[in-house]
């Protein structure tokens, strides 16, 4: 048995089940936050529509796109806007394109506006972002992971997000496999007396077990349980290489922590089969979208 691990996938193929109710409630609260558009209100009488156009700025992969129909039909406007999609998440796009065109009622778009830019622009710039550590494993059997550092609320979106970059989705929640780290390996004793702590507690069946190491003896420990996987973590990358020579290929190998852009070349060399990195969800810059506006005459 080897570890979950989420590959691309379209959106309305990851957003079902719990997936879309947290990003449901995303948007919600995101719609909330913003409150009524007074001003708006002040300036456009009903009947009023216009059409927006949502452009890229910037050379781009586009991710999140699909969430403005959520957005339009938690406003209770989707039914009344004209959608045109002019591109797909995961596609990149040059600057310039015009990514989707609404028609709508101008109240509902104004306010709107802000909510799908800033989903759009956000996750497209961790896709952006993922895309560049993906391409610096390229030649090798190493694939990427992220993490669980996302935004509170953001898990799924942004683990989403980099699917459309190209990498691999980590555990998304803390049910999904287990993983023994530092803290629960001390309170334990140790490894062996970790991972027995963890086949009492699930005698039957459990979720795959992943175990921390930060050491080549713990290494040695932990291949001796056999558990689905094995993460080294933050060690050098000659302790790297001498701990994967201790690891059959049966057991699954993570490399993690501190992982930067330039070091990633040289780490897909050593061979493993994952390196998950927080990076790309917890410091992505945002991608450069604007939405146009003009009145429907």
């Amino acid at each position: 048995m080897v570890l979950p691990t989420t590959t691309m996938t379209s959106f309305t193929q990851y957003f079902t089940g719990p997936a879309r109710d947290f990003l449901v409630r995303a948007v919600d609260l995101a719609l909330e936050e913003d409150g009524p558009d007074l001003t708006a209100k002040a300036v456009f009488v009903r009947g009023d529509r216009l059409t927006a156009r949502i452009v890229a700025k910037e050379d781009t992969l586009v991710a999140g796109l699909p969430i403005a129909d959520i957005v339009l039909e938690r406003m209770g406007i989707l039914s009344v806007t004209q959608c045109d999609y002019r591109a797909a998440d995961g596609q990149r796009v040059a600057p310039g394109a015009v990514v989707a065109l609404f028609t709508g009622p101008a109240v509902g778009l104004l306010k709107a506006e802000r909510v799908i830019l800033n989903f759009l622009c956000h996750l497209s710039g961790i896709a952006n972002l993922t895309a560049r550590y993906v391409a610096a494993l390229s030649g090798s059997r190493t694939r990427l992971l992220d993490t669980r550092k996302t935004l509170p609320g953001l898990r799924y979106p942004e683990k989403y997000a980099v699917l459309m970059g190209g990498g691999c989705n980590h555990r998304r929640d803390l049910a999904e496999m287990l993983m023994l780290k530092d803290n629960h390996i001390d309170r334990a004793g140790g490894i062996p007396q970790a991972v027995a702590a963890v086949r009492r507690a699930f005698p039957d069946s459990r979720p795959p077990l992943e175990v921390e190491c930060r050491t080549l003896e713990e290494v040695r420990q932990a291949v001796t349980e056999a558990p689905e996987r094995i993460m080294l973590d933050n060690m050098t990358p000659d302790q790297m290489r001498e701990a994967l020579a201790l690891i059959p290929s049966s057991i699954e190998t993570e490399l993690s922590g501190g992982v930067t852009l330039d070091a990633l070349p040289a780490l897909g060399a050593l061979g493993a089969d994952f390196i998950s990195v927080g990076r790309i969800t917890h410091s992505a810059p945002y991608a450069d979208f604007s939405m146009q506006l003009a009145q429907v005459e």
